[in-house]
């Protein structure tokens, strides 16, 4: 395993809107990493940056919004806006993170999850497994759909 195209898939996991499930296509179709290699760097780069996030959003949004103006009324607007669409996240607490995180689509995605964690209320122990579980299940999608779209490619004569 070529440890600087590791990095790179492990650094590209753990930025948001890239995340896991554009690393991994990059890391078998671009890099030659196999399935799994790809599904562990992946999933490993996404998971830095939630544990991050969970643990620090809320007292630097507190910090940032209690010294600059802008960031208290973004923070101000975000919540409010993510408020209007809480039936999910008030029915199903933590739960509700899982579905959200798994559907393999921009925008839906772990530092998204976070950012709704911390609108919500919902405490680091709850909050880490769900998005872990959704981050899970959407690596593995997205492993499984690029590995059969490669195979595919390669019974047709061609490749990714």
């Amino acid at each position: 395993m070529d440890t600087t195209l590791a990095a790179i898939v492990i650094l590209l996991s753990a930025t948001p809107f890239f995340e896991a499930r554009y690393a991994i296509p990059l890391a078998i179709g671009s890099f030659g990493f196999s399935p799994v290699e790809a599904f562990v760097l992946g999933l490993s780069g996404n998971i830095l940056p939630v544990v991050l996030l969970l643990l620090y959003l809320e007292p630097v949004a507190s910090w940032l919004s209690a010294r600059y103006g802008a960031f208290a009324r973004f923070f101000a607007w975000l919540f409010a806006r993510t408020r209007r669409h809480s039936e999910r996240f008030e029915q199903w607490g933590a739960l509700a993170l899982v579905p959200f995180v798994a559907v393999p689509l921009p925008v839906t995605g772990a530092w998204t999850a976070c950012a709704a964690a911390f609108v919500f209320g919902i405490r680091f122990r709850y909050a880490l497994p769900a998005i872990a579980a959704g981050m899970v299940i959407a690596a593995a999608l997205t492993t499984a759909g690029i590995t059969t779209l490669s195979a595919l490619f390669h019974a047709l004569g061609g490749g990714i």
